[in-house]
């Protein structure tokens, strides 16, 4: 016996069971759930995150200013279990009202600044250090571009076509179907600009790459999702050489193992301190 179609009531309410396996931690509404503290580093910057796709852009970035000598750029990263709810503590929540990782707070000034989303995280780094945003206008602008261009498409690829094609309790052919159509329509929006430019905001690697590649550039390499054959990566050339250039920067390999507990033992580093822990 087939389903009968759903029909929305006409107020909404929420229905823990719709959830899946995100059950635990959806929620309408904003706010802390429980009182805790955040922990300290002694390191100028304080980041706080997991080392999902807009986890790694941070710590990459921490890595590719610390690799072109900005001392100033030493971190601690602790970690966030954001399938256990860490980021709706008191303490997380005071650094990001909106209770996503990554969060940042700069207390190499004061009072400390709070940086909250990745892209203003990415933004108020390369401004701080003076590196990987071009200071010519045109070249800044359009790295500017990308940059808020990954802010907006990113949703599609993770909230939509990432969140029906892997995790939703049920396949529904029509959400698969709206979202790899965009999907794709993206990654060919890259392909068309990476074939007249070797790096997104043209001649050099910059922050707009450090956002796009941990979501793009890890989708056509096999490692996100598990869709690379779903979505006939092979079709999107100046994407993948783009996204292989970056997977073999030191920097990126670093920062892409902070704050991750998944996948292989050596690619694992929880938290990071200092250097040392990724050496």
């Amino acid at each position: 016996m087939s389903k009968s179609p759903y029909v929305p009531p006409k107020v909404w309410k929420n229905d823990a069971a719709s959830g899946g396996q995100f059950a635990s931690t959806n929620r309408p509404i904003a706010g802390p759930t429980h009182e805790r503290e955040l922990p300290v580093g002694e390191q100028p910057l304080q980041l706080y995150s997991l080392a999902t796709p807009n986890g790694v852009k941070v710590t990459i970035m921490l890595e590719e200013l610390l690799a072109l000598g900005h001392a100033g750029a030493e971190y601690d990263a602790w970690l966030i279990r954001i399938g256990e709810g860490d980021q709706f503590s008191s303490g997380f929540v005071q650094v990001n009202p909106n209770s996503k990782i990554p969060a940042l707070l700069d207390r190499s000034v004061e009072p400390p600044v709070r940086v909250f989303e990745s892209g203003s995280i990415l933004l108020h780094l390369a401004e701080k250090f003076g590196a990987l945003l071009p200071a010519n206008p045109a070249a800044r602008t359009e790295t500017l571009n990308w940059l808020f261009w990954q802010m907006g498409s990113a949703p599609y690829l993770g909230g939509g076509f990432g969140h029906f094609y892997v995790y939703a309790p049920e396949k529904i052919e029509y959400a698969i179907n709206r979202f790899s159509m965009e999907a794709k329509r993206q990654l060919d929006v890259l392909e068309r600009r990476l074939a007249e430019s070797p790096f997104l905001g043209g001649e050099h690697y910059s922050i707009a790459d450090i956002a796009v590649w941990p979501w793009y550039g890890q989708l056509v390499r096999g490692n996100l999702y598990g869709a690379a054959e779903f979505l006939s990566v092979q079709d999107y050339p100046n994407v993948q050489r783009w996204a292989d250039s970056i997977a073999a920067r030191p920097a990126v390999q670093r920062g892409t193992r902070v704050n991750r507990t998944w996948g292989e033992q050596d690619s694992q580093v929880p938290e990071r301190h200092s250097a040392a822990d990724l050496d």
